[in-house]
């Protein structure tokens, strides 16, 4: 059964993640002392109250700030009358995340949206798993993009980047590339972009014909550029001719310097189709002569066009990029809260296998924790940005693994 809504009032996954890279901290302990008696889920007036854990202080305020008008929008443009939604400062860290988790337990609610970061998301994991005693139990619907946080009780809905590589070599292979490259910074997140390129490619029967990984914190990407350019033309006729695919996982600035050195280092850009995640899903991003006609995955903008405007329209400045998260989070908790009196916010509910509809299209919770989307392929043409590759409107085939 599929939610729908109307989509609201966007600017980067991309970051990746607040959303690409999730912050560093170590995962707080459940503390063992007994928590307060949790109040009923259900306030006086018969609405079911829904927790949303926001970094509201520190150094990410205003992305939390950001979420939080987000969510007040969708409960408006939702009609979720149904909803109570109360909000807890998740802060930075694993620990503060614990502790908003415990204080929302406290307040009775039979849901909670956040936290943002993936290692605040791990840490709640316990505590999903005590069920009802001790504070705990409340599912998790977490703003993370973080595919290592996920688990079952603790569902992660950022724009994951895995599925990102594999939809945009989906289309390569489709238009009859068959030969691919990587070139990304040995960072945790470039190292799982070039893993995700070669499993995915040798699924679908083509070949990674080259793997640079280059030292994030070095200003001199020759060497690496030119062992990757140098490796492209000795296997030149390795996996079929053609043109050649190079996976170039890097967001702006980087992104230019690293297109500049690939350049420079002798890679043959006019046979090379230059790929990339959402972190090339940001404005501007055709302002590099280098990047015209290259291609990412990433939701439909035109989905997210009108939540833009009218997210302007009503708080006088664009949103972050992440906020839709919070507006299609909010959007989720009014369909479960409708689903049955009193709502239901199970297992079972959360993973329907049709999935639901969002300002960032189609997604669909999967029982490990992790999440699905349906993403489209958009080329870089200028001062704009073109689908050439519509996104799915309906999830037809089984859970990808």
């Amino acid at each position: 059964m599929r939610m729908s809504y109307v989509a609201l009032v966007a600017t980067l996954f991309l970051a990746g993640a607040c959303s690409d890279a999730p912050q560093t901290s170590t995962p707080a302990k459940p503390a063992t002392t007994p928590a307060k008696q949790a109040a009923s889920s259900v306030t006086a007036s018969g609405k079911t109250r829904i927790a949303l854990l926001l970094p509201l202080s520190g150094g990410n305020a205003a992305l939390g700030q950001s979420l939080q008008q987000a969510a007040e929008m969708a409960l408006f443009d939702t009609g979720a009358k149904e909803l109570a939604l109360s909000t807890f400062d998740s802060g930075t860290t694993a620990e503060a995340a614990v502790e908003a988790y415990r204080q929302a337990r406290t307040a009775g609610v039979a849901l909670v949206l956040g936290p943002l970061f993936g290692t605040s998301a791990t840490a709640l994991a316990p505590l999903v798993a005590q069920g009802g005693n001790q504070g705990g139990g409340a599912n998790v619907v977490s703003f993370s993009n973080d595919e290592s946080a996920a688990s079952r009780g603790v569902w992660v809905m950022g724009i994951a980047a895995p599925p990102q590589v594999r939809r945009v070599v989906d289309h390569a292979i489709d238009a009859g590339i068959k030969r691919f490259a990587t070139f990304a910074p040995r960072t945790p997140y470039g190292e799982q972009m070039a893993r995700t390129l070669e499993s995915h490619v040798a699924v679908r029967g083509g070949t990674v014909v080259a793997a640079e990984l280059y030292d994030a914190n070095s200003n001199d990407l020759m060497i690496s550029a030119k062992r990757l350019a140098s490796e492209t033309q000795a296997r030149a006729g390795s996996g079929g001719d053609g043109k050649l695919a190079v996976l170039v996982p890097v967001a702006p600035p980087r992104l230019s310097s690293v297109l500049s050195a690939l350049t420079a280092a002798g890679l043959d850009t006019a046979s090379v189709q230059f790929i990339g995640t959402g972190v090339w899903d940001v404005p501007g991003i055709g302002a590099d002569t280098m990047l015209r006609g290259a291609w990412y995955a990433a939701p439909d903008p035109a989905r997210r066009a009108d939540f833009e405007r009218r997210f302007v329209s009503t708080y006088g400045r664009p949103p972050h990029r992440l906020a839709t998260l919070a507006y299609d989070g909010v959007a989720l908790a009014g369909h479960l809260a409708r689903l049955k009196p009193g709502g239901d916010f199970s297992a079972e509910a959360i993973t329907n296998p049709n999935g639901w509809s969002g300002v960032d299209g189609i997604f669909r919770f999967l029982p490990d924790g992790r999440s699905e989307r349906a993403l489209a392929v958009i080329e870089v043409q200028g001062d704009r940005n073109v689908v050439i590759s519509p996104a799915p409107g309906t999830f037809t085939a089984s859970p990808v693994n």
